[in-house]
């Protein structure tokens, strides 16, 4: 008698006999599948036109020296500003020499330092750019800032002939943003070489540097560098 066991079949173990997926069944399968919904493509950010200059609070009493600037110069203050403690006047171009030399000959304001001269850019504004002054008393232990509103044509008085101190500020304005500043006594870069394309510090400044071209579209760049890549692997 032959003991010997056979393997069970397919069906009598319960195995499944099905054949592996064909490509039809793969894709059904694929296309079961749930869609992957992508998320919105964010929207690029507005370009900020530049902050407000907060008004005054209604309570706050106006320094003595601003006021005797007001009566003596009406026409010359387009705004007063207060801002974490400080005072800011907003002056007329035209008029920023009488300004600087009421407040610093005047004796409730004594403003004889010239501590910064600085600029803020807003390339989205007619106006772009925001030259500020900051003074300082040392008789009275207060500060103010004065700023004047300028386009790249503008012409801006230089106030060295007031506070000394400003000569090599302005410069450094005229370098890094090149803002008019004119009657200045040695009016050239202070940073940069003389020969030197654009403004570093201008917010539409490429980001590349000038090279031996001044170009402000970035895709001018790229293309220029690559240029220069392929020429160097020939």
């Amino acid at each position: 008698m032959n003991n010997e066991q056979k393997p069970p079949t397919p069906e009598a173990s319960g195995a499944d006999s099905a054949q592996p997926p064909n490509n039809d069944q793969r894709q059904a399968t694929a296309s079961a599948k749930p869609e992957v919904t992508k998320p919105p493509a964010k929207k690029a950010p507005v370009t900020p036109t530049s902050p407000t200059d907060p008004a005054p609070p209604e309570d706050l009493e106006v320094p003595s020296f601003i006021t005797a600037l007001q009566a003596a110069y009406p026409n010359a203050i387009e705004q007063l500003s207060y801002w974490v403690g400080d005072w800011t006047v907003i002056v007329v171009p035209e008029h920023l020499i009488a300004v600087s030399e009421f407040l610093k000959d005047a004796p409730d304001g004594g403003f004889d330092l010239c501590s910064d001269v600085t600029v803020s850019d807003w390339p989205a504004r007619p106006k772009r750019f925001d030259v500020v002054y900051c003074l300082y008393s040392t008789q009275h232990r207060y500060r103010v800032r004065l700023k004047v509103r300028t386009d790249e044509n503008g012409a801006v008085p230089s106030v060295s002939d007031v506070w000394p101190a400003a000569n090599w500020l302005e410069r450094e304005v005229y370098d890094m943003f090149g803002v008019n500043i004119t009657g200045h006594p040695d009016r050239r870069r202070i940073l940069m070489p003389e020969e030197w394309q654009g403004y570093p510090q201008r917010k539409d400044y490429p980001l590349e540097g000038p090279g031996e071209l001044l170009m402000e579209g970035p895709q001018d760049w790229l293309r220029l560098r690559n240029l220069d890549a392929e020429n160097e692997g020939e």
